[in-house]
């Protein structure tokens, strides 16, 4: 018997051999383990609580149902502040805020069919096997509702025994389905493919990088903006994870006249922000950037947005391109953006909202401009992976 001394930032245990890492536990519990590598929980924690989805202990989706919300939020932000420690800060930290269940608007699925049809999933946790998740707690209702559509595209896409990929956007007038697969999208199989969306009310079906039949533009809102991002572009996991960022990103940038918008994507921030400040959007792909655009161009009461394509990883903009902006929004990826950020920190930017998946990358991004004469104002922690060990924050960045 072991006693689980503390978790991982993966959520894994800590057990007090010294050796064993376990899932689904948590600390103080004292367990078992057989040699199969079954576990049995001896003395429960006071927070652990009855998974709320039947497909927990089989679907590798989820890595937390077995804490409370309460825990849960706890240890996240801890994450976020041994991180920020481990660089020597200690910022004031805003309450977290949590997505709902029910509210993922976006899923990576896997589609394989099977004898009597066909079976849509995510894969267990390490695993090539694929998990049917009917009752997934995450995904929207409307998301869920698609399945049956997404198995008869499968039998569709899929050979025998190969697998597909199926990005679904849940929008307001269907679903956005891209199929990443191996066959070959004939003129005929399109046909078929422009009337299987019509049955099926899909918004817009899409075949690898080839798009096969728009019947309603996916639109998703960017503050009160439209805007239909390309395929599978990138799109905060849930709205109201979106609204909370946005919302510490306001408040960070409340008296900014002159913005650029750095790794901007279609507009997440840059559309809102430009109903009371000029804003630059600059990001690497140049779909994303043209969609953008296209909302700004229909938008309402909106100031100035100019677009720049640019690989920031290679081409930051330097502090001379960066003199005319009061302040800054930056979101990189999850490795940061450690060269945007050794010329934000000589440039003249006295305001930056910065907003990360990684609180390791962050930290060390956050180090650099505290060096440079700047101060982490106050960190909000945004957990819109619920049950999961991702974690994103915003953080308000002022130059001294």
């Amino acid at each position: 018997m072991v006693t689980i001394e503390s978790l991982t930032h993966l959520g894994l245990g800590r057990a007090s051999d010294g050796q064993s890492l376990l899932p689904r536990v948590l600390p103080g519990e004292e367990v078992t383990v057989a040699q199969d590598g079954t576990l049995r929980i001896v003395t429960p924690s006071t927070d652990r609580v009855a998974p709320p989805c039947r497909h927990f202990k089989t679907c590798g989706g989820c890595a937390m149902q077995h804490a409370n919300d309460d825990f849960v939020a706890t240890w996240k932000q801890d994450i976020v502040e041994k991180a920020l420690r481990a660089r020597g800060l200690a910022p004031e930290f805003r309450p977290i805020t949590t997505s709902p269940a029910q509210s993922r608007r976006r899923a990576k699925l896997s589609g394989r069919r099977t004898k009597k049809g066909a079976m849509v999933g995510f894969h267990a946790k390490a695993s090539d096997t694929l998990v049917a998740v009917p009752d997934c707690q995450l995904l929207t209702p409307r998301l869920l509702g698609s399945f049956t559509a997404l198995e008869a595209l499968t039998v569709i896409a899929c050979s025998r025994k190969g697998e597909i990929d199926l990005t679904v956007t849940d929008t307001d007038l269907g679903p956005d389905v891209l199929v990443g697969t191996d066959k070959e999208l004939t003129p005929q199989l399109r046909i078929e493919l422009a009337a299987f969306a019509q049955q099926h009310g899909l918004a817009r079906l899409v075949w690898n990088d080839e798009p096969v039949v728009t019947l309603n533009a996916p639109v998703q809102d960017f503050g009160g903006t439209a805007v239909v991002p390309p395929p599978g572009a990138f799109l905060q996991a849930t709205k109201h994870g979106e609204l909370a960022l946005l919302d510490a990103v306001e408040d960070a940038t409340a008296s900014a006249r002159h913005i650029v918008d750095l790794f901007a994507g279609c507009g997440t921030f840059t559309l809102p922000l430009a109903k009371r400040a000029e804003v630059h959007a600059v990001e690497g792909e140049s779909a994303m950037l043209q969609a953008l655009d296209y909302g700004w161009r229909d938008g309402h009461q909106l100031r100035r947005v100019t677009t720049e394509t640019r690989d920031l990883f290679r081409r930051p903009l330097e502090p001379d391109e960066l003199r005319r902006y009061d302040t800054a929004v930056i979101d990189p990826p999850r490795a940061g953006a450690e060269a945007q950020i050794a010329t934000l920190a000589a440039s003249d930017i006295k305001t930056i909202a910065m907003v990360s998946c990684n609180p390791v990358t962050f930290a060390r991004d956050a180090r650099i401009l505290v060096d440079a004469g700047f101060t982490v104002n106050w960190v909000q922690v945004v957990d819109q992976f619920r049950w999961s060990p991702h974690v994103e924050l915003v953080a308000a960045i002022t130059r001294k």
